[in-house]
C-alpha cells in the first residue's frame, strides 16, 4: 500500500488511516491519453453517499455558489428532510441494481458532508484520491472511518492525497470540479476558485488524463463554481450547458471533445442548468445504463431532450429540494465507487 501526497507529507487525516497496511502488487504507471479498455468504466455499478444528520445550506460557501437558496423550515425539519431524501436516493439506485453504501454523519460541523464526490474519488486501478476543498469548515468531510471501509471491502493499492495543498491556497473539488471522461482519458474543468490548474494538470500527470479547461458564467457574469453543475458524460451520451462558454473557441474545443467516439449530446439551456440538469450522473444498472437526476432536473428537460436521454440510459429522477438549496443535486450527492471488490 502507498500512500502518496504530490506536495508534502500531510501528517494525520483521512490518507493515515490506510497508511501501515500490508503493500499489493506496484500500479503501473498510467500514461498522458491512455485509453481504458472496459468502458464500462465511465459509468460505475457502485457508489456511496453520505447521510448527515444535521445538514444544512453552508454560509461559507455562499459567495460562489449561486445555486443555493434558503432552505424553508427550522433546522430540525431541514436536517430530517435532507436525511430522508439521502435515503429515498439510495433506495432508488439499489432498485435498478445499483450497490449503495451509505455513511452516517453525526457530526453538527459539517454542513456540506452530503457531497462527498467534492473530497475522494476512486479509480479502477486501485488508487483513491483525496482533494483540497476552498471553504475551510468543509474540510473535516475527509473522514478516515469511510476509507478505513473502503480498504476492508475493496481493493485498494494506493492514496493520492492532493488536501495539503490547502495549505498553499490551491484547491480542486475532487470531481465537482472536474467531469472525468474515463474512457478518453479526459478532465474537463471550468475555471473557478475551486479548480486551480496547477493542481489540475498535477493530477492529470498523475493519472494519465488530458485536461481541457475552459471558462464559463450564467448572464449575471457569475462564474459556474463546480463544473459538474453544467455537464455530465456517459459512456454514449454527454448533457452540457455549452451556452454558458462564452468563448467560441473553447465552445467549439469542448464540443469537439465530448463527441468523441460519436457520443450523442444534449444542450442544455441556462434556466435548464439553474434547475440541475446538467447536475446528473450515469450509472451502470443490473438491466443497463441508469442517468440519475432530480425531479427538478427532468421537470426542465424537454420531451425531445428526454427521447434522446432515453435512447442511451433510463432516467432514473429522485427529489432532493432541500439538499438542493445547499446548491448542488443528485450527481453532488452521489461518489462513483470504481474500486474492484475484494
Amino acid at each position: 500500500m502507498s500512500v502518496t501526497a504530490p506536495s508534502r507529507p500531510a501528517p494525520g487525516g483521512a490518507a493515515a488511516a490506510l497508511e501501515g497496511q500490508a503493500p499489493q502488487a506496484p500500479l503501473p504507471a498510467p500514461r498522458s491519453g491512455q485509453a481504458v479498455a472496459d468502458a464500462t468504466s465511465q459509468s460505475p455499478a457502485a457508489v456511496f453517499l453520505v447521510r448527515p444528520r444535521h445538514f444544512t445550506p453552508n454560509p461559507a460557501t455562499l459567495g460562489d455558489n449561486a445555486f443555493q437558496s434558503e432552505a424553508a423550515g427550522g433546522a430540525e425539519t431541514v436536517a430530517a428532510r435532507a436525511r430522508a431524501e439521502v435515503t429515498t436516493l439510495a433506495a432508488a439506485l439499489r432498485a435498478r441494481g445499483i450497490a449503495v453504501r451509505v455513511f452516517d454523519d453525526a457530526s453538527a460541523t459539517r454542513p456540506d458532508s452530503v457531497f462527498p464526490n467534492n473530497w475522494v474519488t476512486t479509480h479502477a486501478d486501485g488508487t483513491v484520491c483525496l482533494y483540497p476543498l476552498y471553504a475551510p469548515n468543509r474540510r473535516q468531510e475527509r473522514r478516515a472511518d469511510v476509507l478505513r471501509r473502503l480498504r476492508e471491502q475493496f481493493v485498494v493499492r494506493r492514496v493520492i492525497d492532493y488536501s495539503p495543498r490547502e495549505d498553499d491556497g490551491l484547491f480542486l473539488e475532487g470531481t465537482g470540479a472536474m467531469v472525468l471522461d474515463h474512457v478518453h482519458r479526459l478532465a474537463y474543468a471550468c475555471r473557478s476558485r475551486r479548480m486551480d490548474e496547477e493542481l489540475l494538470e498535477e493530477f492529470c500527470a498523475d493519472r494519465g488524463f488530458t485536461p481541457v479547461v475552459f471558462d464559463a458564467a450564467d448572464a449575471s457574469g457569475v462564474p459556474i463554481y463546480h463544473t459538474n453543475v453544467m455537464m455530465s458524460i456517459g459512456q454514449s451520451l454527454a448533457l452540457i450547458g455549452d451556452s454558458l462558454i462564452l468563448d467560441r473557441a473553447q465552445r467549439e474545443r469542448v464540443l469537439d471533445s465530448l463527441g468523441t467516439g460519436g457520443r450523442a449530446i444534449v444542450h442544455l439551456d441556462e434556466e435548464q442548468i439553474a434547475a440541475f440538469a446538467g447536475n446528473c450522473l450515469e450509472l451502470r444498472g443490473s438491466r443497463g445504463a441508469v442517468l440519475a437526476m432530480s425531479t427538478t432536473a427532468r421537470a426542465a428537460l424537454t420531451r425531445a431532450q428526454l427521447a434522446v436521454i432515453g435512447e442511451h440510459a433510463e432516467v432514473v429522477a429522485v427529489d432532493v429540494p432541500t439538499i438542493e438549496s445547499a446548491g448542488g443535486s443528485v450527481r453532488c450527492m452521489i461518489a462513483g465507487n470504481h474500486l474492484t471488490p475484494r
